[in-house]
This record gives C-alpha cells, structure tokens and sequence, in this order.
C-alpha cells in the first residue's frame, strides 16, 4: 500500500445488525455505541443491533446508525494497535461526509452525531412537505442523462436533476415526482438498460431539500468547525477542502447538490491513492470504486472478520 484514502458510506448501507459483531467482540465499539446513545438520549445501538429495519432505515435513525458505526470501526482499529498509515485523504458518500469529517478531526464525534440526527431530521420533514423520489439509472451517458433532466423539469415545470454519479454506468436521478417519471420514461427511451424507482418518498441532493438545507444550516453554523487534518474530498465540488468555512458551506450544499463520486474517486486516484478502505456498514463504495478503477485495492471493514483482513493488509 503506497497511498491510503479512508471512505465512510451514506444512507443505504445500513441493516439490521449493523456493529453488533463489532461490539461483540471489542470493548472500543461497545463503548462508542453506548457513547452514542448517551449523546443522543434513545438507544440506537439496539435499533442497530436488533433493528426493526422500518425503524432503522428512517433516515432520522439510519443517518447516526451509519455514523456510529463507522466510529466503532475507527476505535477498534485504534484501540488494536493496527499500524493504518495516515490516510491521504478522506471523503464520505453524502451522509458518510459528516463521518470523513469526524475522523479527519474538523468535528467531535459528539457534534457530528447531533449534525446527522438533525439532518435526518430535517430532510423527512422536507420529505413531508415538498414529497419527491429517486430512481436508479443503469448504462446511460451522463451528459445524456443531465439532458434529459433539463427536458423533463422543463415539460413538467417542476425539478428533477442527477442526485449521484456514482460510477460509470450507475447514475441515480432525483426530484418531484411528476419531472421523475418523465426523466424515467426518456431514459428509457434513450436505451437506458434498466431504470428503477428506488423505494424512498425524499428527493436526496435536489432542489426539493431546500428547506431542509436552510434549517440545517442553522445546526451547522451553531456549530464548532476546526480545520480538517487530513483533505477532505467534498461532494459538492469533487475537490479537497480543509477550511472551516469551505466545510460549513460545503455541508450546507451538498443537500440539494449533486454527489460527484465518480469525480472523487478519480480525484484521489490521480493525486497517488491506491487503496481505499470502507470504513463502516456494507461494501457499496468498494463496489463502485472498483467500477471506477479496477486497478486499486479495496477493502471494506464493519466486522471483526474486516479488522483481521486489515491487520493483514497492513502487514503485507
């Protein structure tokens, strides 16, 4: 491993038991689960561990849910005594930024979990008022995809843009519901090899979250903000940022901005990164990263089955 990026999932990635071998097994993250659940006063680490999956996959509880679990991970790796080089970089998939921030030490682990729980928060309540969807888009062209969210948000007079790039040939459009279905009708018809509604009633990354960026943003300003120690890659711009004031604006964008993975991904494997490690629930960034570039290494670690493949990676 000559250059290491650390990357934290977003919503999407949790399920039920999430953490629960984790905790298990190590004191560090049966400690950091019940840190959590003292911070935020409800017991999280049981909707973790036992779920009911409704419950859990609430953005209000899924956003600290993968939060949590991400910093278990850390601690245990920390608290092992694994040798992890001082990452290059580090960048999370929408939610997953707020974690990217935490480890590189622009916020508390307590300040960052407030943070999540509010902007899950604060994206059902935009859920509620202004109700929109989401849908995947298989092997379409980007640029022919943005234009037929410019098409369709023109025909219907309400938004629809591309929420994430994820990888090549995986888009994922969001907005009203009436633009949406027109989007997924052109995409089809553009020779999109699979288009699929994706089971969610929030419009992530569109102009419909708003409200929820603007409520959020008094959360974020209330909050303290240090220079990040290691780059952050931002959502919003696919650049590395470190200031307080590009993070806090950066936080409050990325709402109704779009998620530019795929230029991230790029972005640290130009400036030398040749192993990205998942830190936290599932291996859906692994997945698309390996899309990206098939040239890097990928590990995702969330078990202790994970932390032990780690050991060894460093070791080698």
């Amino acid at each position: 491993m000559n250059s290491l990026a650390l990357v934290f999932p977003g919503q999407g990635s949790q399920f039920v038991g999430m953490g629960k071998e984790l905790a298990d097994a190590f004191p560090e993250a049966r400690e950091t689960f019940h840190e959590a659940d003292d911070i935020l006063g409800t017991r999280l680490s049981d909707l973790c561990f036992q779920g009911p999956a409704e419950v859990l996959t609430d953005t209000i509880n899924a956003q600290p849910a993968l939060l949590v679990t991400s910093m278990a991970v850390l601690r245990v790796i920390d608290g092992q005594g694994i040798p992890l080089p001082e990452p290059k970089f580090v960048a999370g998939h929408s939610m997953g930024e707020y974690t990217a921030l935490v480890r590189a030490g622009s916020l508390s682990f307590s300040d960052g979990l407030k943070l999540v729980r509010e902007r899950g928060r604060q994206m059902k309540l935009a859920g509620e008022t202004n109700p929109g969807g989401m849908a995947a888009v298989i092997a379409l062209d980007e640029e022919k995809l943005e234009e037929i969210c410019r098409t369709a948000s023109e025909e219907t007079g309400r938004p629809v843009q591309i929420a994430n790039y994820n990888c090549p040939g995986q888009l994922v459009i969001s907005g009203d519901k009436s633009a949406l279905e027109k989007a997924m009708q052109l995409a089809r018809e553009a020779g999109a090899k699979r288009v699929i509604p994706l089971a969610v009633s929030i419009a992530a990354h569109s102009p419909l979250m708003l409200s929820a960026a603007s409520g959020l943003a008094k959360a974020i300003e209330a909050t303290e903000i240090g220079r990040a120690q290691i780059p952050v890659v931002a959502n919003v711009s696919a650049q590395p940022i470190t200031d307080p004031e590009e993070i806090q604006q950066e936080l409050i964008s990325q709402l109704t901005a779009s998620v530019r993975w795929t230029e991230s991904v790029r972005l640290m494997i130009d400036q030398g990164v040749d192993t990205f490690v998942e830190i936290g629930a599932g291996n859906v960034l692994s997945g698309l990263i390996r899309r990206i570039d098939r040239k890097v290494k990928t590990l995702s670690v969330g078990d202790p089955k994970g932390i032990e493949k780690l050991a060894e990676l460093v070791r080698n």
